[in-house]
């Protein structure tokens, strides 16, 4: 009901609107809302969509390349190992007419470093910032940083004058209630200015009178409305009665429906992020389990079993109805350092399986914990339903316990589980963020954080922390790959699959699908 009366209050609004405007209107919605504007606040995918419409980063990724180029940083170079000049756009302003320089992006970087901070995981290994004139700053790292110019593309830039105006010099922290003004407020450069949010209501933007990218990019918007609708069927039906435009985030079941539709159609393409079954490799004893005194998941021979009882091909057709790319390692093929030498699956293969199990001494398999995300990844309930039948064709007796993700992440996070499910997204589209990540020895700077079944291997760390400071990209390919082939051979995780992200429109809005479920506001258009 409160939905219909929005729409209600927005059909009157727009009907004291010129035809001509109302035509450029794009109205949308995901599932949740924005939950700050405060751009260092909470780094959350809903929240990281909408920030791009109002505020600039320096480097920005190409759609369809994902290698990085020009935003408000016009070029970069290397004066060293260690230290990154950054010359800045010149003749920027924000979208209150005042001017961008190098006081401002200095100021953006040191803040998303503070302690109140969602995305200091992406100023890692920034030592400081210099300026070294009103358009030039340089970044100093305390190690060779080859991935640096990548972390930037999520540093959003605010002004520093109009923060500290406003009292919003540090960020918001999103574990308390205390707002500042930079929460529900926004000044930014990129191509919108934030109007009005009515939070859990709606979010209207309008087109940023300053844009410095006005007739260098495409769209062609001059209002966006977004409404977040929770229930799948009702976002679906807004779309189905034209109330909306675009979804973010369409339920599998209602693909379907979209497809027949002629006013309607389905963008689709394989996300950035890789599904895969994390292992407990560290305990002496598996909690739960009919095995005493060891744990079999340290046994490759064990691991490799639980790989190839998996038919990947039967769970791509039928759990994911084709919204899957099966996956032999654990990055996206997007990702700079994917090789299809480790992309290879070994095949689903039952007898094999048995066998393996046999050999490592468990000819009747055995019992043991599986923990799984509900309503997280696309059907991952019906994912693991179908893992752990596959699994009981060869002996192996999951116990399949699904959890809420806001408790389900928790709880794996605290080891709580043998095998568990988790999808990792690689937002700098390079592979050292997930060898860093998973596959090496949990230790201190973000070494191993997410391994949590505890895998380790002194050699793969070796090579990790030499890609960690390899700035020379040939020669730090060669070590991704070998990381990355030892890994399939070693299986410290059993690989998936790629997810694939279905987006539902009319056929009047024009936009590229990006591997990172974001919309490029740059590029959209509604004809």
């Amino acid at each position: 009901m409160r939905f219909k009366t929005l729409l209600l209050a927005a059909a009157v609004v727009a009907a004291a609107v010129p035809l001509a405007s109302q035509a450029k209107t794009f109205r949308w919605s995901r599932a949740v809302d924005v939950s700050s504007w405060d751009v260092h606040a909470q780094n959350v995918g809903v929240n990281n969509t909408l920030h791009a419409a109002v505020y600039d980063t320096l480097v920005e990724y190409n759609s369809k390349t994902f290698k990085a180029e020009p935003a408000l940083a016009t070029e970069w170079k290397r004066v060293s190992p260690t230290q990154l000049r950054i010359s800045l756009r010149k003749g920027v302003k924000f979208s209150d007419g005042s001017d961008f320089t190098a006081d401002d992006a200095k100021f953006s970087l040191e803040r998303a470093k503070a302690k109140s901070s969602n995305y200091a995981v992406y100023a890692l290994g920034i030592d400081r910032i210099e300026k070294v004139d009103s358009h030039t700053i340089d970044i100093f790292s305390d190690l060779p940083n080859p991935v640096l110019v990548n972390q930037l593309t999520e540093l959003r830039i605010l002004s520093k004058a109009w923060a500290e105006k406003n009292k919003s010099v540090e960020p918001k922290d999103i574990k308390t209630k205390d707002e500042t003004f930079a929460h529900r407020n926004a000044l930014g450069t990129g191509p919108f200015q934030l109007k009005s949010w009515t939070p859990d209501q709606r979010v209207v933007l309008e087109p940023n009178p300053h844009w410095w990218g006005k007739g260098k990019f495409p769209t062609n918007v001059t209002e966006v409305v977004y409404t977040p609708i929770k229930a799948d069927a009702t976002r679906t039906a807004a779309l189905l009665s034209g109330e909306i435009d675009f979804i973010i985030d369409p339920s599998l079941q209602d693909l379907a429906r979209v497809r027949q539709t002629p006013a309607l159609k389905v963008l689709e393409g394989a996300e950035y992020r890789t599904i895969f079954l994390g292992l407990d490799q560290f305990r002496e004893e598996l909690p739960g389990s009919d095995v005493k005194g060891k744990n079999p998941l340290k046994d490759v021979r064990v691991r490799k079993a639980l790989y190839q009882a998996i038919d990947i091909n039967a769970i791509q057709r039928v759990v994911l109805r084709g919204l899957a790319q099966p996956t032999g390692t654990l990055i996206a093929r997007q990702v700079n350092g994917w090789t299809p030498k480790a992309d290879a699956r070994w095949p689903y293969d039952a007898k094999a399986a048995q066998k393996l199990l046999a050999d490592a001494g468990y000819p009747n398999g055995f019992e043991v914990d599986f923990a799984c995300s509900a309503g997280r990844y696309i059907n991952d309930e019906q994912l693991c339903q179908a893992i752990t039948s596959h699994w009981a064709k060869v002996g192996i007796k999951a116990k399949l316990r699904s959890l809420p993700f806001a408790t389900y992440f928790p709880m794996i996070q605290r080891n709580e589980a043998s095998i568990y499910l988790l999808g990792w997204g690689v937002p700098t589209f390079d592979a050292f963020y997930s060898l860093q990540s998973l596959i090496r020895s949990p230790g201190a700077g973000g070494d191993g954080n997410f391994n949590l079944g505890r895998y380790s291997d002194p050699q793969q760390d070796a090579l990790i922390e030499r890609i960690k400071k390899e700035t020379d990209a040939v020669t730090r390919n060669a070590l991704i790959e070998k990381v990355l082939v030892q890994d399939h051979e070693a299986i410290s995780h059993i690989p998936l699959y790629n997810q694939v992200i279905p987006w539902a429109a009319t056929q009047k809005v024009d936009l590229p699908h990006r591997a990172d479920n974001r919309i490029d506001w740059r590029y959209l258009k509604v004809n």
